[in-house]
Parts: C-alpha cells; structure tokens; sequence
C-alpha cells in the first residue's frame, strides 16, 4: 500500500518538474520579448493618433516634410514650397516639432 502511494505521488512530481522549464522559459519570453514590442506599438498608435496640421515629421523612408492634410489613413506632406505628397498614415516615422497649439486653433 505504501508502495503504491508513493509511485503516484512520484509521478505527478515528475510530471510538475518537467512543466516547470517550460512556464519559466514563456515568462521570460512574455517579459524580454513580447512585452516591450506590445509597449512599443501602444506608443506607435498613440503617436500616430495625435498628428495633426503643421507638424514636422519624418516618415519610414527618412522623408521629411510638414503636414498640410490628414485623413484617417492618409498625410499629404509638404516638402517644398511646390511639391506636396501623400504618404499612408503608417509611413509615419517620428514626429521632429509639434505645431504649436495657436496654429491649431486658427485652422
């Protein structure tokens, strides 16, 4: 009888320690690898969220121009006095300067 218990109980034990590298192993990579990039897109969309008219940006491709339009999925950039392109949202980059606020308010 004594025999018996200790067998079952030898089992699930065994079981318990070879699940155990497995749980640590996916903890560290939630917290070295798949945390940091969800962090990093939260503050992608937030980034791209708050573009607005007058803002100097570069995008992707290392353009850089001024914002005269938005839409929900497009910027038209100006780039030069006469040249005037449009880019998908996403192509945005980083933000260089942020309009300020009264240009805002009078457009």
């Amino acid at each position: 009888m004594l025999l018996a218990e200790t067998a079952a109980g030898g089992t699930t034990g065994s079981i318990w320690q070879m699940i155990w590298p497995f749980i640590l192993m996916f903890a560290v990579f939630y917290f070295l690898l798949i945390r940091p990039q969800q962090k990093k897109q939260k503050q992608r969309n937030l980034l791209l969220s708050q573009l607005k008219k007058g803002d100097k940006i570069t995008t992707i491709g290392g353009l850089h121009g001024t914002i005269v339009e938005l839409t929900d999925d497009t910027v038209v950039l100006r780039v030069n006095d006469t040249t005037r392109m449009t880019f998908e949202r996403s192509a945005i980059n980083t933000v260089v300067s942020s309009a300020p606020a009264a240009t805002e308010e009078k457009a």
